[in-house]
């Protein structure tokens, strides 16, 4: 199975540090836009998630930082699910130079689905359960899995 591409987007000059490098908050932000594109994909969409009372909670995030990207860099992120479980998903996005391919960050995330009224885990939908199941890949990551 290959990666879904969920996110394409440029680098803005505000976007920089006073090193002139895409600062810290902007590979996060740009990661959880992908995130949400991959809900969304998984049937999780924001209009789906307030019908239900529905959530989705990060528990951890790891982030490696591979390459620097500066002002009028465009960026592709692609997603792979590691695992899925009732309540747990556990996935990883690349950020890639789309110009160079170079791999310039990747990040794995835990998260897990709640009930917004209760507060509390639950499970997700057996329809996304079985579209995350779908896009498990084995990847070579910078962590152990």
């Amino acid at each position: 199975m290959s990666l879904l591409e969920t996110y394409r987007g440029t680098v803005y000059p505000w976007h920089c540090d006073h090193m002139n490098h895409m600062n810290v908050m902007w590979y996060v932000g740009k990661f959880d836009e992908a995130t949400w594109n991959l809900f969304s994909h998984l049937g999780m969409s924001a209009a789906f998630l307030r019908q239900h009372h529905r959530g989705m909670a990060a528990v951890d995030q790891r982030i490696s930082y591979q390459q620097e990207l500066q002002a009028g860099d465009t960026v592709a992120v692609s997603t792979g699910i590691v695992s899925i479980a009732d309540r747990k998903i556990v996935f990883f996005h690349e950020m890639r130079n789309a110009d160079s391919g170079a791999l310039c960050a990747v990040t794995l995330l835990t998260g897990v689905s709640i009930d917004t009224r209760l507060r509390k885990s639950c499970s997700m939908s057996e329809a996304a359960q079985a579209r995350a199941r779908e896009l498990v890949v084995v990847h070579k990551l910078p962590w152990p899995v």
